[in-house]
């Protein structure tokens, strides 16, 4: 059984989502592949030990401070490959970027940066594993499932330099 809670942020309303002990999911309202990885008849539950949690690492986050991701339960759903993706998206240091290119790189030989985009985008857990310092080679906020406007929000937040940062003029992120 899966239970969700909603939480207001300064990107505006967060729908949370758990097995009951772990964190399962975290979705910006609209955002692309919404509780795609939920079971069916999830219910509203918000006293969650684990959603308590969530809210006050989230609250720490938007603060400005640098709450551990592994100070969380997370259990993101999803195949072996993309959870190694998401995996490497923690490691990415808050206020830093790195490409889709780079991430494929790193998994080895012969892997191509649209599937590591295709893990990215599918990240469940929106935030706390950081999807959003992934960006194109040439720069570019291209690929981020919860909206260009606020993938640049959160990387201004985290103090990093967005000089350097595009939105595309075409493509998915639009």
């Amino acid at each position: 059984m899966d239970y969700l809670t909603n939480w207001t942020s300064p990107l505006g309303e967060l729908t949370l989502a758990s097995d009951g002990e772990r964190l399962v999911g975290l979705w910006l309202r609209g955002q692309k592949y919404f509780a795609a990885t939920l079971e069916p008849g999830a219910r509203v539950r918000d006293d969650l030990d684990v959603f308590c949690a969530a809210r006050s690492w989230l609250e720490s986050y938007f603060a400005g401070e640098r709450p551990a991701p592994d100070a969380l339960p997370l259990a993101p759903r999803g195949s072996a490959f993309r959870r190694e993706v998401w995996r490497m998206l923690l490691e990415i240091p808050r206020g830093e970027v790195t490409t889709y290119g780079a991430l494929a790189r790193r998994l080895g030989p012969g892997m191509s940066a649209q599937a590591v985009g295709g893990a990215v985008g599918h990240n469940p857990i929106s935030i706390i594993i950081p999807c959003h310092r992934v960006v194109g080679a040439d720069g570019s906020l291209t690929g981020y499932a919860g909206g260009v406007e606020n993938k640049f929000r959160l990387l201004r937040l985290e103090g990093a330099d967005v000089s350097r940062l595009r939105v595309p003029t075409r493509g998915t992120a639009l």
